[in-house]
């Protein structure tokens, strides 16, 4: 039995490699728009049809695999490979370019298919076709590659991975048309978003890629000095409309358009976001003001605004010239919300509000019992998604577990970060970008970086992006079964 799930892990693979080849040739649509560019068409030729014919030959090689459910996280093993694959043949392009190493252009491939926006790239110096391959990356990785695969096929090819992949949100009770619902929506909202940002001012190859980092809460801007290099509120409104829209649960969306708007609001992680948006706002701008930062109070709500909706929806765009001038207490709940993160079943980062929320739910419970008569049995409840759920103890210690384990991670990354000299605030802040996928950072991670550090915060983005447990229940699977050779026989 699995010397057959590994067929069909690979017959699987097979099939994704020939959308990842197809995602590799998508740039080459900008070059009617920038002719010039024509010279570069053979860094994304080569790579793609060469991963498209692989695919095709490995598919074709296992075309009489048994299709059935893929059991104990051979699913997670099928995920964690769709998404190396990815990004290791994405970094062919790069490498074929001239300019980048296979360190620099993981990290970069990295950052785009994990939605964080952290990049070594100069922006103002690079091709428009390359520009636009980082956009089609944050595109893919934000709505994710099963999802993308489910939509065009059916069940059969997605059922286990679409919840391997951390979605839940079925819309529908077909899966397939699910998925085509959400990518939907998805899209609307770019086309949307680049048309506003056409009617603010900005460029039209610019829109387009603003519009897919934002609603991707990926933060790859195709200028260097991100959003605030447009120097408009209008602009700001919108991405901070797109990246809102980005993290919210798929689920809500829905709920939001057929007017049923008390699921919408009584849905736990839009609570919580209400809550956080009112008292970090108001500290971030108090302590802006405090500091001397600035004086005026519409500019203070304005940058802390900004700010604080970049880090918890985990995008990492940015409306001010110089990050490092910002005040300590305001970098601290910039590295708090970035931790925590957007919902559930959405394209933000971060541990996951719900998470949180769930956390926070147990620590009050707990204090709460310790009270009572313990003759009283209680029933713990969340609402999640217009439902009232039960919450279960194991909920409870599984959640915080998540959270002890992210919390130890986050520590031990940025404490590699100080090693090569940096503070532990700004270490922290780095490593916290990378490690909840949002992209914000102080200059550390950069092209000149050391190797290191780059393959810290490379690691720190995948294990992000994957969750975390997805990567070690791969691992500790292939582990048994060579533990015990039964995919031999």
């Amino acid at each position: 039995m699995k010397k057959d799930y590994y067929r069909l892990v690979f017959f699987y693979l097979g099939i994704f490699l020939i959308m990842i080849g197809g995602i590799i040739l998508l740039p080459m649509i900008v070059l009617p728009f920038y002719p010039d560019e024509i010279s570069y068409a053979y860094c994304f030729l080569i790579p793609g049809i060469l991963t498209m014919l692989f695919g095709a030959a490995i598919r074709h090689q296992l075309k009489d695999s048994k299709i059935m459910r893929l059991d104990k996280h051979y699913d997670s093993l099928l995920l964690v490979l769709i998404w190396l694959c990815a990004i290791l043949i994405s970094t062919i392009p790069w490498m074929l370019k001239g300019d980048y190493n296979f360190t620099q252009a993981a990290f970069e491939m990295t950052s785009g298919y994990s939605t964080t926006g952290l990049s070594v790239v100069d922006v103002d110096h690079t091709p428009k076709i390359f520009l636009m391959f980082r956009s089609i990356t944050l595109f893919v990785g934000g709505v994710g590659f099963v999802l993308i695969i489910t939509s065009a096929f059916s069940d059969k090819y997605g059922l286990n991975l679409y919840n391997a992949e951390g979605h839940n949100d079925r819309l529908m009770p077909n899966l397939a048309k699910s998925a085509r619902l959400i990518l939907s929506f998805y899209s609307a909202y770019i086309a949307i978003g680049t048309l506003l940002y056409i009617l603010f001012g900005m460029p039209v190859f610019d829109a387009i890629n603003t519009s897919i980092a934002a609603l991707s809460t990926g933060g790859f801007s195709v200028i260097g000095e991100s959003i605030y290099g447009y120097h408009s509120l209008p602009i700001e409104l919108v991405t901070i409309v797109l990246m809102i829209l980005g993290q919210t649960n798929f689920m809500l969306h829905m709920y939001f358009f057929s007017g049923k708007f008390k699921k919408y609001f009584n849905h736990c992680e839009t609570k919580f976001f209400g809550i956080c948006f009112v008292i970090f706002v108001s500290l971030m701008t108090l302590n802006l003001l405090q500091s001397g930062y600035t004086s005026n109070f519409w500019e203070s709500l304005r940058i802390s605004l900004f700010q604080f909706v970049t880090c918890i929806t985990t995008t990492g765009f940015v409306s001010v010239g110089d990050m490092s001038l910002l005040p300590s207490g305001f970098i601290t709940i910039m590295v708090l919300m970035m931790l925590v993160g957007g919902d559930q079943e959405s394209t933000g980062g971060g541990i996951k509000q719900y998470r949180v929320i769930v956390a926070l739910k147990g620590i009050y419970y707990s204090i709460k019992e310790s009270i009572l008569n313990p003759r009283v049995i209680t029933t713990h409840h969340i609402y999640r998604v217009g439902e009232k759920y039960d919450l279960s103890d194991d909920e409870i210690r599984s959640t915080s577990s998540y959270i002890l384990f992210y919390i130890l991670l986050f520590f031990a990354g940025s404490l590699i970060f100080t090693m090569y000299g940096y503070n532990l605030q700004d270490s922290m802040y780095e490593f916290s970008s990378a490690l909840s996928t949002v992209g914000l950072s102080l200059g550390i991670t950069n092209y000149n970086a050391p190797k290191l550090i780059l393959w810290t915060g490379t690691i720190g983005m995948f294990l992000g992006r994957m969750e975390i447990m997805v990567v070690f229940k791969a691992l500790l699977r292939v582990e048994k079964d060579i533990k015990n050779r039964e995919y031999l026989r």
